[in-house]
């Protein structure tokens, strides 16, 4: 008989929702597998909080131009407005669960108790792994949300008790950080070390004026050497990634705030209107009008 405390319950495809993104409290677990074939092509962001759980075999996640290794038992969090991207490897598909999560504001009065639930997805580092003991309480926590998914319950009650169920789990993760014994494995590679170091900078500085030769005098490398490597390690030309960049996050101010958008491109780092305008379209298929008035209508995550 299997412990039901030493595995990661895990069903495919199944899935819990308690409300919807547009209600103050949502949830979102979801048991699924990926695989290499569907990698995202580029880091996306969202308003939620995100928690990514890997059951098997191995992941690479990319969080702000960072690369992390991921093994199974290993928790990513992610708080709200992160570029991330997970990248899965060839072979097998890659069991994963993802719980994605919304509070409102002021939740029953008490949020200063709830910040510091949440202390653990501000830390320095994303991810945690965590011994065998202490990762055993951590899936009994998952594991009993899991077993209840499957009750017939009221709607109402079902999102008291779902809820409950998950703070407890939130206060444990935050009870168990100092045991996370996770350290990034370092890229052998010293040309995609430096590389990533100058993607974790564009995220970090996008509304800035970014140019090919600024950045290579920033980081003591040619112009020539540093447009070249950058489209062989990550795969976009230096140009497309700093713009994609702005425009994820333009994407993700145009849903969350009700700033006009002509201000939010030059808040992300575009110059020129026009610009702005027609690199939009390029990246997202619609003029950004269209996209905030779509994404508004149709009650869609934001940046999901």
């Amino acid at each position: 008989m299997i412990d039901s405390n030493s595995t990661l319950l895990y069903k495919k495809q199944h899935n819990l929702t308690i409300n919807d993104i547009q209600h103050s409290l949502y949830y979102y677990f979801d048991y699924d597998e990926r695989s290499y074939d569907i990698n995202m092509p580029f880091q996306h962001l969202h308003s939620f909080y995100e928690i990514m759980v890997l059951i098997s075999p191995h992941a690479f996640h990319l969080i702000e131009g960072i690369p992390y290794a991921v093994r199974p038992g290993d928790l990513v969090l992610l708080r709200p407005s992160v570029l991330h991207r997970t990248e899965y490897p060839k072979g097998a598909p890659s069991k994963r669960l993802i719980i994605s999560f919304l509070y409102p504001q002021l939740l029953w009065g008490m949020d200063e108790a709830y910040e510091a639930l949440f202390k653990p997805f501000y830390a320095d580092l994303p991810i945690y792994r965590f011994p065998s003991k202490q990762q055993q309480l951590i899936y009994a926590k998952l594991n009993r949300i899991y077993e209840y998914s499957f009750c017939e319950e009221a709607s109402d009650l079902k999102a008291l008790m779902v809820h409950n169920m998950f703070v407890d789990f939130l206060y444990t993760l935050r009870q168990l950080s100092p045991f996370n014994t996770y350290t990034n494995e370092p890229l052998k590679d010293e040309a995609s070390r430096k590389i990533y170091a100058i993607a974790n900078y564009i995220h970090n500085h996008y509304p800035e004026e970014l140019t090919l030769d600024f950045l290579a005098r920033e980081f003591y490398i040619s112009p020539y050497y540093l447009s070249h490597q950058f489209k062989d390690v990550t795969g976009y030309t230096l140009t497309q990634y700093i713009h994609m960049t702005r425009i994820k996050n333009v994407q993700y101010l145009l849903l969350n705030s009700r700033k006009k958008i002509s201000e939010l491109a030059q808040e992300c780092g575009f110059t020129s209107f026009s610009q702005f305008n027609r690199i939009f379209q390029k990246y997202s298929g619609q003029s950004p009008s269209q996209f905030r008035k779509h994404n508004a209508e149709n009650g869609l995550p934001p940046i999901s």
